[in-house]
């Protein structure tokens, strides 16, 4: 058996030359810049249409995150809709 041939430090290169980390690819709707392929998670939108209603899911959030800290003891005032990214209005029903 023949002992195996090494590699050379150009094909070294050539193999790794696709390892490079890349800048990701933005898209932008409404001007708010998002991923390709991906909706927009300030806005809900995908391609000019809504996709996601985004307030209801931050309500949904906010929610349930003052829930677990009701359930541990915590003082649930101490959340803040600041920390999911709900404005003080999305709070109240208005009702």
């Amino acid at each position: 058996m023949s002992s195996r041939m090494r590699k050379t430090p150009g094909q070294t290169g050539n193999r790794r030359s696709h390892h490079g980390v890349k800048k990701p690819r933005l898209s932008k709707d409404d001007g708010v810049y998002h991923m390709r392929h991906r909706a927009s998670l300030e806005t809900g939108t995908y391609r000019g249409r809504q996709v996601i209603d985004v307030r209801t899911k931050r309500q949904k959030k906010l929610k349930r995150a003052r829930q677990k800290a009701k359930d541990r003891g915590d003082d649930p005032g101490e959340i803040s809709p600041d920390n999911f990214g709900v404005d003080q209005s999305l709070e109240t029903d208005g009702s």
